[in-house]
């Protein structure tokens, strides 16, 4: 790593102000947790150089914490124990030839870490080589050391830690709505489990019911699905709550009300039914009830 460019103030974020804070002074704010990079490389001297090029490095208000491993096997052991590093530095050649694309080939494929960034450096320049690794390994940057001066390192972390950040956010992102997805799935079960749900098609036709709706009204679903509500419910409908029903579904909004229907052996079911408009073209009504009560037994 060329060692030309001494003047490293370019260096420092923006973002961090000369006259915040000391710590331990009255209003004090905690300072936020350091960007964790992993320096690999047999080569004290790398090690060094590289700690001494990014010492002033500040991207989004957080400096650099250096980890250091001189080995594939070293470096491995430690992503298992850390796994928030959000870079590796990593070199080809250590104990062998290609123990630094061994730490890169497991880093994803038995670490399963997708989110560290990875970039090489390597002392033995080769176009071939190099086009190679970048097509066969799943890394984010490739560097002979030669080239990689103190401007061009500090491109390489910034944009390698702008990426993993931006990972991370996605990640966080993901895991929230898993955890929303999860949690509607709890609440539909427990709903399933006590009420009869229904959606309809645009002509009011059954398009999907549940367990529950079937056990009620002793239909099979076979029977049920695609069928007319006339199969539950003849006409004519109370005129008052089917106008009722139909101006508030036009207009996008839910309709309750308590509705009358038949079983498959004629004996009426009293219901208290909401209908829910839905972005679904396919069946565009969902249809929520719980059984209030048997009115009539068949005669």
């Amino acid at each position: 790593m060329n060692q030309n460019d001494d003047d490293t103030d370019w260096m420092i974020d923006d973002d961090v102000s000369a006259t915040e804070p000391q710590a331990g002074s009255p209003g004090a704010a905690v300072a936020p947790l350091p960007w964790k990079v992993l320096i690999v490389d047999d080569d004290v001297d790398v090690h060094v150089v590289t700690k001494f090029s990014l010492s002033n490095v500040c991207f989004r208000g957080r400096r650099l914490s250096f980890l250091h491993a001189y080995s594939g096997e070293e470096a491995l052991t430690t992503l298992r124990n850390t796994p928030d590093i959000a870079l590796v530095l990593l070199d080809v050649i250590m104990e062998t030839s290609d123990a630094g694309l061994n730490v890169a080939r497991h880093i994803r494929d038995t670490l399963h870490n997708q989110l560290v960034r990875i970039v090489l450096r390597t002392g033995q320049p080769g176009q071939a080589l190099e086009h190679s690794i970048i097509l066969d390994y799943d890394i984010n940057d490739f560097w002979c050391k030669t080239d990689l001066t103190t401007r061009k390192l500090f491109t390489t972390v910034i944009s390698s830690l702008r990426a993993y950040a931006g990972l991370e956010e996605a990640q966080q992102r993901s895991a929230a709505l898993q955890a929303e997805l999860a949690r509607a799935r709890r609440l539909l079960d427990a709903v399933d489990q006590h009420a009869v749900i229904a959606t309809l098609d645009a002509r009011g036709r059954i398009a999907s019911v549940n367990d529950k709706f079937c056990a009620k009204f002793q239909f099979t679903r076979s029977e049920l699905v695609g069928a007319d509500l006339r199969l539950l419910h003849t006409p004519p409908y109370p005129p008052d709550q089917l106008a009722d029903a139909l101006q508030a579904l036009r207009a996008g909004e839910p309709w309750t009300d308590v509705v009358t229907a038949w079983r498959r052996d004629g004996q009426e079911l009293r219901l208290r039914v909401t209908v829910s408009v839905v972005d679904d073209p396919a069946a565009p009504y969902v249809v929520v009830g719980s059984v209030m009560q048997a009115l009539k037994q068949p005669l």
